[in-house]
């Protein structure tokens, strides 16, 4: 068993009972890799948390945890960063999927979600006028964050 924070522990309680609330469960692998992804300080690819979860687990295969991703993808409890390859947690009852913006820090690699309805409205007019129907739409806008613009030599480069 792995030893989340409680703030973490917290959140994972909150996405038991969303996925319960829709008719899914969130099983302990499911638990698990959302848990390590919530006490991630930065966005997990999919072999770090087969790493991390061999440490409770033993031995996984990769198709393990991407059934368990896929399952918090369709929740909406996860975002999938494309630049970076990585997922990061979403835990609020918004509906199962949501569109999102990411601000990426080109440094250090920390992602922040934001949620500007006025984006999303742009986006929704814009494709509107293109005669597009747009479902879904995630934003992912590459800069520098406060703490590497504040202080860029401790700040690493990403990869």
């Amino acid at each position: 068993m792995d030893d989340f924070s409680l703030t973490t522990t917290a959140l994972l309680d909150k996405a038991a009972n969303i996925c319960a609330q829709r008719g899914a469960k969130l099983t302990e692998l499911r638990r698990q890799v959302l848990g390590h992804i919530l006490d991630s300080p930065a966005p997990a690819g999919a072999y770090d948390l087969l790493e991390r979860l061999r440490t409770s687990r033993g031995p996984s295969a990769p198709p393990t945890v991407y059934r368990a991703l896929d399952f918090l993808l369709e929740q909406g409890l996860v975002h999938r960063v494309e630049r970076l390859s990585a997922f990061i947690a979403c835990i609020e009852d918004h509906g199962h999927a949501h569109g999102a913006q990411f601000l990426i820090c080109g440094q250090c690699r920390r992602v922040t979600e934001i949620e500007d309805r006025n984006v999303d409205h742009a986006l929704r007019k814009a494709a509107a006028q293109a005669g597009f129907s747009l479902t879904g739409a995630t934003v992912e806008a590459i800069g520098i964050c406060a703490d590497c613009s504040l202080n860029p030599a401790e700040s690493s480069p990403a990869s």
